[in-house]
């Protein structure tokens, strides 16, 4: 087959041990993301199959619909809804899904919490610059860091990833306070958490809030400004998930005037993130460019699966098909 794997900025793929599973197939790696619909029709159209990198690429009917030799789709881990999954199955365009796993986001998330607890990032930039034990040459930002013992992680959904969470905020001696749905509260209170008695609470007695949510429909925009509004001056807001689960601009607005008072983020609603975003501007900020499963071993798991996916299809035995409509339409 005819394959285009997209956005490897770090040119990492063929790198991987299960790059071999593609021998012997036409294999094309793209390192740069390309936006626009007409640069992706002419990028895409000679390839029978797609090889998503999570969701750096967006699939809408618009762009499908113009890819008469598209057959396939491997998407490493779960398709989302950046895959129009109706138009591919009237299209005739198959979706095999991968395997994921919630280790690395999980580490990313604590990596994150911990280095914006202590003021790790400034304090070692400003190393490097001469000065000692410097936060900030701002005054008002040169404030000691934190430490996790007794304090609040406030954990917003319960799913793999933020079990994980907690159990690294219990390790800590953190109190773990959850919400979520009510099954996702009686788990948390089984694994010995507290389930927060309403959402309110949740945002009012976190010292850190880690959202750990899937982005739906249902949860576009769940976290609004009264939200934000409610949490403490001093309070960190921890998002590894979606950036889209935040109202757009409320962030941003909340930080400017102090609840809560700091942020790291590793998700964005635009990524590439343009240098000139004003999230990166902010001191109170730490981000990093969706790191969350951008490590080797997670690397091996999802495209190992979405190999696998691809030769299955070729060799006439399609696995893990999202849309099985899709196959009876070619």
């Amino acid at each position: 087959m005819k394959i285009a794997i997209l956005d490897d900025y770090q040119d990492s793929v063929r790198q991987l041990d299960c790059f071999k599973i593609l021998t012997g197939h036409d294999v094309k790696i793209f390192t740069n993301s390309s936006r626009g619909l007409g640069q992706l029709v002419i990028r895409l159209a000679p390839f029978e199959a797609l090889v998503l990198n999570r969701e750096r690429t967006a699939l809408p009917r618009a762009l499908l619909a113009r890819l008469p030799n598209l057959r396939l789709i491997s998407q490493t881990g779960a398709a989302g809804p950046h895959i129009d999954t109706d138009a591919a199955t009237e299209l005739g365009i198959a979706i095999a899904e991968g395997a994921g796993s919630p280790v690395a986001p999980a580490e990313l998330t604590w990596a994150l919490l911990m280095a914006a607890q202590r003021k790790i990032v400034p304090y070692a930039n400003n190393l490097k610059d001469g000065l000692w034990q410097t936060a900030s040459i701002n005054p008002a930002l040169n404030g000691l860091g934190l430490a996790l013992r007794g304090s609040t992680l406030a954990i917003w959904g319960y799913g793999r990833i933020g079990r994980l969470v907690a159990g690294y905020g219990r390790a800590f001696g953190m109190r773990v306070l959850v919400w979520g749905s009510e099954a996702s509260r009686a788990a948390a209170e089984a694994d010995g958490c507290e389930a927060a008695p309403s959402r309110e609470r949740l945002f009012e007695e976190a010292d850190v809030l880690s959202l750990h949510l899937r982005l739906t429909d249902a949860t576009r925009g769940v976290v609004g400004a009264h939200d934000l509004a409610r949490m403490k001056p001093g309070a960190l807001l921890v998002n590894t998930s979606r950036a889209e689960l935040i109202a757009e601009g409320a962030l941003e607005a909340a930080l400017l005037q102090g609840r809560p008072g700091r942020a790291a983020l590793d998700v964005f609603t635009s990524e590439p993130l343009a240098a000139d975003a004003p999230l990166l501007r902010m001191p109170t900020v730490l981000a990093t460019p969706h790191l969350g499963y951008v490590e080797k071993d997670s690397y091996e798991m999802y495209f190992w699966a979405a190999f696998e996916n691809i030769v299955n299809f070729a060799a006439g035995t399609p696995s893990n098909i999202r849309n099985p409509g899709a196959l009876d339409r070619r």
